[in-house]
């Protein structure tokens, strides 16, 4: 091919379904950008906080009589091997942004018939992630240092996520369910099926795993957490499912002809 008819399809490369779907896209995940800063000044307040802590307590002695809490073995585990716990803070900085954002872009563009049976999955999955974090505000264990827990992304950004708001969407409470570990699953398993490359395929599979460990061992996670993030994940892909039934040609994960 001709560098000039590469440049004459590069448009239809970047929107295949033209420049209007990408801004309806692109405003859609918006929304769902402002609706975490709402969602951030609801649940992040005294009274708030107060609950949160109770929250988490909570579930600390369920863990504790489902002979779930072993949080602080992992964390000490991992930390054991410095560079190991700075790769897992790496990972969980950039897993909701860089990894999350780059599969979207990647799914739209190189598997575009598959996209928005994605799409409607992660917008559900945020519909639920948000309730949850107002209605049942959580801190996460990094709060805990009486139980031996400690802030692990702090110490590697040298930023401490107690004392400043890391970003727009920080919200330091919003624990249930793990959206790391819901989106983890839902790219993961989706990339699984559509990469070629064989090692890709490998780590896309094992990518809720090792996402599971990376929550955990920063200490931004309860083990409950991730339980309810797979729940969300799978409740999440039913109504895609159920959606994709509605317009089958453009909704489902493996579309319909028309």
């Amino acid at each position: 091919m001709s560098a000039t008819a590469a440049i004459k399809r590069l448009p239809q490369k970047l929107a295949p379904n033209g420049v209007l779907d990408v801004v309806v896209q692109f405003l859609l995940f918006s929304a769902v950008y402002y609706t975490y800063r709402i969602t951030r000044g609801a649940v992040d307040t005294p009274d708030g906080a107060v609950v949160a802590f109770q929250n988490a307590r909570d579930l600390i002695s369920i863990e504790q009589s489902t002979k779930l809490f072993f949080e602080v073995p992992v964390q000490s585990a991992t930390e054991a091997f410095r560079p190991l716990l700075d790769l897992a803070s790496m990972i969980y900085l950039n897993a909701q942004t860089t990894v999350t954002f780059g599969a979207l872009i990647y799914i739209y563009l190189a598997h575009n018939d598959r996209y928005y049976f994605v799409r409607n999955m992660m917008i559900t999955a945020m519909v639920i992630a948000l309730v949850g974090y107002i209605l049942y505000p959580v801190a996460p264990p990094r709060y805990f240092w009486e139980w031996g827990f400690h802030d692990s992304v702090a110490e590697f950004t040298g930023i401490d996520q107690h004392q400043v708001k890391v970003n727009a969407l920080y919200n330091p409470y919003a624990a249930v369910p793990s959206m790391h570990c819901a989106n983890a699953i839902m790219l993961g398993l989706t990339l699984a099926q559509i990469v070629k490359n064989r090692p890709a395929r490998i780590f896309w599979a094992a990518y809720p795993a090792i996402m599971f460990w990376v929550v955990v061992s920063t200490g931004n996670h309860w083990v409950l957490d991730a339980v309810l993030g797979a729940l969300t994940a799978a409740v999440s892909y039913s109504v895609a499912t159920a959606l994709a039934r509605t317009r089958p040609t453009v909704w489902a994960f493996s579309p319909a002809r028309a």
